[in-house]
Formats: C-alpha cells, sequence, structure tokens
C-alpha cells in the first residue's frame, strides 16, 4: 500500500511538472521576440520590413492594410492568425506557406513559439 501512495505522489509532481514546463511565458517571449524585432514592429501599428503584430491574434492573414507587400501565398490563405495557425507558422513559415517572403526559419523550440503568441497576445 505505501508503495501505491509513493507511486501515486510521485506521478502527480511528474505530471504537474510536464503541465507546467509547458506552460506559456509572455516575459519570455518578449525576450524571444527580439529575433523578429528586426522585421516586425508588436509595439505600434507601424509596419518595417515586416507587417506590424499589433493585434496580430485573432486577425486574418494579409489584412494589415497599411502593408502592401504580402506574398501571393498569404493573400490567398485566408486563415486567422488564431494560436494553431501562429504555432504552425513561427515553426516553418516557408512550410507553412511556400512562397511567402519571410526569410526567418522559424523557431524549432515549441516552448519558444508558445511564448512568443503568449507576448502577441498582450499586443
Amino acid at each position: 500500500m505505501n508503495f501505491f501512495k509513493l507511486l501515486m505522489t510521485s506521478l502527480t509532481f511528474v505530471v504537474l511538472f510536464n503541465a507546467n514546463s509547458f506552460a506559456a511565458d509572455a516575459a519570455k517571449g518578449k525576450k524571444v521576440y527580439t529575433k523578429c524585432k528586426a522585421c516586425h514592429n508588436a509595439e505600434e501599428p507601424k509596419n518595417k520590413i515586416g507587417p506590424h503584430l499589433v493585434g496580430i491574434v485573432g486577425r486574418k492573414s494579409a489584412s494589415v492594410d497599411s502593408y502592401t507587400k504580402y506574398s501571393d501565398a498569404l493573400k490567398g490563405a485566408n486563415i486567422v492568425w488564431d494560436e494553431a495557425n501562429l504555432n504552425t507558422w513561427l515553426e516553418n513559415p516557408k512550410g507553412m506557406y511556400k512562397g511567402t517572403k519571410m526569410l526567418y526559419p522559424g523557431l524549432k523550440k515549441e516552448q519558444d513559439r508558445l511564448d512568443v503568441i503568449e507576448y502577441l497576445k498582450t499586443k
């Protein structure tokens, strides 16, 4: 019986630890976002090389009126930038939409992507 309690307690800690390790953190996302800052602005709706990212979460793709350099791939995507789509995009932009103009190869670590998305949700 004591072995069973010890096993269950250990499993509980493992589950809690793993669940918390994947929790998104906006502060960490802000640090990871520095990789994006050269081309994108998340502080104000002002475009750089790429469109601004203010309000990106929940916005339709290729919908910033003041940005005129969208690729045909994104113009035709007709998606909403929800967390799932942003996660896929941030992992491999060219893999999601061939023909995109975005040169960045993507964030390979899932935790980095989740953190950046959490950060962008605050903008």
